[in-house]
């Protein structure tokens, strides 16, 4: 465990992403804007730092966990960024959900300084960062890769390299329109059938076996019966992917005309109060439509 990691950004997945890589046994430098969130993780034996610049002085890889792409090349490039702390051989991994476009960007310009960089966005919520069995998409040298491999399966238990630097991150738009279009199906069936005055749990139960069975039917269904929408991945975070989606299909020239209903249908329900929500509060939008609500009988 001689590989020292820096790891930025504490917040719902980050936090529980940091604590795995300590229970693991590594030394972890920790930063975030929210010392609450920081002294949490001390609490559990991380050490934390002033800011990105001291944490990536300190250790050899540095992670980056935030919410959106400015953040993240403020983090790398700003004022006491991780740029300015980084050492020649020194790994950053940007495990948040970001444009290809800005991946490839800051891959190109750390490597000016000798630094490596692989996006490795993440699949799977609080859940899965909590328990360490999240999916991992990564882009980047496939040598890089295999020097941390060791670290993102503290992490993570599907762990794929898909491609050069970019490749993380498309990989992670492509999932983020079958997650959360599959949710927005699913909202659709429910409304209907609550609408029509059956118990929603026993067709849940019924229907889950089939072909209409998924991994987003079990994780969603449940809360969404227990009026549960605390956020394991909030709306206003998946608004933010879904926009980096059409915004790079519109670049290469693919139409995508339900992700851009879905992106509708997200902006909708960020108007509505509800972006602090889980994305199986989707499921919402289309309850005031048809002016009924999906419960337990």
């Amino acid at each position: 465990m001689s590989k020292k990691i820096g790891f930025i950004g504490l917040g719902i997945m980050g936090k529980p992403m940091s604590i795995n890589l300590l229970k693991a046994g590594y030394h972890v430098t920790v930063y975030d804007v929210n010392k609450e969130a920081v002294d949490g993780v001390v609490q559990s034996g991380a050490v934390a730092a002033a800011s990105p610049q001291e944490a990536a002085e300190k250790t050899d890889i540095i992670i980056t966990m935030l919410p959106n792409a400015n953040i993240v090349k403020g983090v790398i490039f700003g004022e006491n960024g991780i740029r300015k702390g980084a050492k020649e051989g020194s790994v950053v991994i940007d495990m948040s959900s970001i444009s290809p476009v800005v991946s490839k960007e800051i891959a190109n310009e750390l490597a000016k300084q000798g630094v490596e960089m692989l996006d490795a966005p993440v699949s799977g919520g609080e859940p899965k960062a909590i328990d360490g069995t999240l999916a991992i998409m990564v882009g980047g040298k496939e040598e890089v890769f295999e020097s941390v491999k060791d670290v993102l399966s503290c992490m993570g238990t599907a762990i794929t390299l898909v491609g050069g630097n970019g490749c993380g991150s498309t990989a992670k738009l492509a999932n983020q329109i079958m997650v959360n279009l599959n949710i927005a199906a699913m909202s659709e069936a429910l409304v209907l059938a609550a609408k029509a005055g059956i118990d929603i749990d026993k067709m849940y139960q019924a229907i889950r076996g089939g072909l209409a069975g998924s991994a987003v039917l079990d994780a969603k269904v449940p809360l969404i019966l227990d009026r549960n929408f605390v956020a394991g991945g909030r709306i206003d975070i998946n608004l933010k992917d879904i926009s980096n989606v059409m915004e790079t299909a519109h670049e290469i020239g693919v139409p995508l005309p339900l992700s851009s209903q879905l992106l509708e249908i997200m902006h909708a329900l960020k108007a509505d109060g509800k972006a602090s929500h889980d994305h199986g509060g989707i499921v919402q939008y289309y309850e005031k439509l048809a002016h009924v609500e999906v419960r337990r009988a």
